[in-house]
């Protein structure tokens, strides 16, 4: 008899934890996440772990985005010595993740910690530092799609393309207890079917218990088409206004999307003469990681390349700079119009983007354009929902360029998606909802009733079932 304890991503979008228990699997978390919005260092040095991390025998990671993989570091420091189960893809990419959230976590403590000292106030310990990055590294053992992987003593694990990013993976755990095989399928984050670069999800068929996520599971996406031609005339309206342009980067996935979707734009003729500034370091590295995996990616769109387009999307993009370090950054600022930056961090909760506001958010001819969701608590989210003055270092920042959303280039599945891929799986299974908020998820409950007459359930943090 097993059990899963909803830690993260239970009712909200961040933070995504699952713990499996059982005789046959030990102690096994499925993802290791951090939670997302507020302050960085508060928000890193508030998480606590309600279980001892030394108890763990390993974890399943999904895939390398930080809300699913953020707090391996911590996890480690604490006391975990287990492995780190995902694809090789992921453990790739999850290098380059976790260097940098904890890099700039360590920076953005150091900063507090003069504040503090300034204030009279105690000085705060790092809850990890690189040497547990470091570490955890060396714990992940990655592996192909479709690779059965022993898990415990009498339990397995096999990744599907979930179709997400690069290396992200819908989890099937196959637990054996007395000549009988219950399955438990982990969605992960599941991508849209007409991503330029990604593959479509895996469907799957059975399942004793479906966990699936629900980020949109109260709405479509505008088809990846319909909204390239938004962001091309969102550019051209912004190139006549003589203003620029401010894209929060997702560094793994949104990004290499957008720098295939302006280089169509460029070959096509209709990128004007936009400058293109990739002004986020993580962001140059992932993209390096795609590069490298580019040739087993086989999307529609990506047989339109030539062969020598398909070995870079740096060289697809010929307008493209590359804005390693923090003096190219700050040239930048030089820039009187015509320049489309694209700078971490994805929901503006940190990185270069906060700064290129500083300079820009300001001018009504300037445009931001979000491309992915943005949570609740972060910056991103409030400027989406329409403030009018935002607050960052300490100062007050009226809003007066234009703002825009592209709905289309999410790397999440829309309603219709998610409804069916769970439709897929004969015999419907148990099925539960994590990973959205509560108005998405009652949605998304309410239509797989209507539609499929499957009743789910939506846990909260902390709740348990036995499978």
């Amino acid at each position: 008899m097993a059990t899963i304890t909803f830690l993260g991503a239970a009712q909200e979008v961040t933070g995504s934890c699952h713990m499996l228990e059982g005789p046959g699997t030990g102690r096994v978390l499925l993802d290791c996440g951090m939670h997302q919005g507020g302050d960085a260092v508060e928000r890193i040095q508030d998480e606590q772990f309600p279980f001892d991390p030394a108890s763990i025998d390993a974890v399943v990671l999904s895939h390398a985005h930080l809300d699913h993989s953020g707090l391996l570091p911590r996890l480690r420091h604490e006391g975990f010595s287990g492995p780190v189960i995902c694809t090789r893809a992921t453990a790739e990419l999850l290098e380059i993740m976790l260097n940098d959230s904890v890099g700039l976590y360590l920076r953005d403590l150091e900063r507090t910690n003069v504040r503090n000292a300034r204030q009279g106030r105690p000085l705060l310990d790092p809850i990890y530092t690189m040497d547990d990055v470091e570490a955890v590294l060396k714990q992940c053992d990655g592996h192909r799609y479709r690779e059965s992987v022993p898990l415990g003593e009498s339990a397995s694990v096999c990744f599907y393309d979930a179709g997400h990013i690069l290396g992200s993976s819908i989890v099937e755990i196959t637990l054996r207890e007395h000549n009988e095989e219950k399955v438990l399928v982990f969605s992960g984050d599941l991508g849209k079917a007409d991503s330029a670069l990604m593959n479509e999800p895996t469907s799957l068929t059975r399942a004793d218990l479906l966990l699936v996520e629900s980020t949109y599971g109260d709405r479509d996406h505008r088809g990846e088409q319909d909204t390239v031609v938004q962001l091309r005339d969102i550019l051209r309206e912004t190139w006549q206004a003589g203003g620029n342009v401010m894209i929060p980067a997702f560094a793994v996935g949104r990004t290499q999307d957008l720098l295939f979707h302006l280089g169509c734009l460029h070959h096509d003729g209709e990128l004007d003469n936009w400058q293109v500034f990739l002004d986020s370091p993580m962001a140059i590295a992932v993209t390096r990681v795609y590069d490298r995996w580019l040739k087993l990616l086989d999307g529609d769109d990506i047989r339109h390349l030539s062969d020598a387009h398909k070995s870079s999307l740096e060289n697809f993009l010929p307008t493209l700079n590359l804005a390693s370090g923090t003096d190219e950054s700050m040239a930048i600022n030089r820039i009187k119009s015509g320049a489309i930056i694209i700078a971490g961090s994805g929901m503006c909760t940190g990185g270069r983007i906060r700064h290129h506001f500083k300079q820009r958010i300001w001018d009504r001819r300037n445009t931001v354009i979000f491309t992915g969701y943005q949570a609740q608590g972060t910056l991103g989210r409030v400027i989406v929902d329409g403030a009018k003055n935002i607050k960052m270092f300490g100062e007050d920042y009226v809003v007066k360029a234009r703002v825009e959303t592209l709905g289309g280039l999410s790397a999440h599945a829309g309603q219709r998606e998610l409804l069916a891929w769970v439709a897929g799986f004969q015999p419907p299974p148990r099925t539960l909802l994590v990973h959205g908020e509560a108005s998405s998820q009652d949605a998304m409950a309410d239509k797989l009733w209507k539609d499929q007459s499957l009743k789910v359930k939506i846990p909260a943090r902390g709740d348990s079932i036995v499978f």
